[in-house]
């Protein structure tokens, strides 16, 4: 039985770079750190690596920390928060005439030409703004990134401990759906029209699992993440079964 068969055809790449680390630890016996790994990523390789002969671990520098880099050991090697290499920026910028918002973070980020796999989580909250990201590239960071929308900024490093708690509140609700289709789910989702929903889709706007899906056929399976620009982000909680009228009944999570 082929491991694939779990997965969707767009992660076998993932999984292939999950396999050879486990060969890596397993046979070599070596250890491996990864960038840092979305929930559905983190979920893959739970899924595949075993716990017998190795030591599988997270951390995004916090236990609310959604974005984590995984450490993956021989078992008879211990592995603590230094190991995982995470360095803890907090973002002062005049909070009275400038309002900075996770888009603009993220934006001056990739404008620095950082791919997203080498930070974790943005957190904004009320008195303080923070960035955690991958200790080999802090100094480039700090160094660079001097503006942030129409904002100047100032990165201080500060320690892990001083992780703010992110406001992560859901919203619980129960839909009815004719199909998995991801323009059917998503237009029950934000009570829109399909033809609202499928330019959003083939523009790029759509992404399931932290990735972009142009397709409106995609199915939608449950534990998955979809955001719709400017519209937020959802998961599907649950499939709980077919009504009567044979439609599929799922529970539904929108981030406040």
């Amino acid at each position: 039985m082929s491991i694939y068969q779990h997965f969707r055809e767009e992660e076998r790449p993932f999984i292939d770079q999950v396999l050879e680390w486990q060969e890596a630890v397993t046979i070599r016996h070596l250890d491996r750190l990864s960038d840092f790994l979305d929930p559905r990523q983190q979920e893959i390789v739970r899924g595949i690596i075993g716990h017998d002969d190795v030591s599988l671990s997270f951390s995004g520098g916090s236990r609310y920390a959604e974005r984590c880099r995984m450490r993956l050991t021989p078992s008879y090697l211990e592995t603590t928060i230094e190991d995982y290499l995470l360095t803890l920026f907090s973002i002062d910028y005049p909070v009275k005439f400038v309002t900075l918002e996770h888009r603009d973070i993220l934006g001056a980020m990739m404008n620095l030409g950082i791919k997203r796999d080498k930070f974790g989580d943005i957190f904004i909250g009320e008195e303080a703004t923070q960035i955690i990201v991958a200790t080999e590239i802090a100094d480039y960071i700090e160094m660079n990134l001097q503006t942030i929308g129409k904002a100047t900024v100032r990165l201080n490093r500060i320690s892990l401990s001083e992780h703010i708690k992110p406001k992560d509140e859901w919203d619980e609700s129960t839909v009815t759906v004719s199909s998995m289709r991801l323009d059917v789910v998503i237009a029950q989702m934000y009570k829109l029209s399909r033809t609202k929903v499928t330019p959003l889709i083939e523009k790029g706007l759509v992404k399931v699992n932290w990735k972009i899906v142009d397709k409106t056929d995609f199915l939608i399976a449950e534990g998955d993440y979809i955001s719709v620009r400017t519209f937020g982000r959802a998961r599907i909680l649950a499939i709980e079964g077919m009504t009567k009228k044979e439609k599929y009944r799922i529970r539904l999570g929108r981030k406040r």
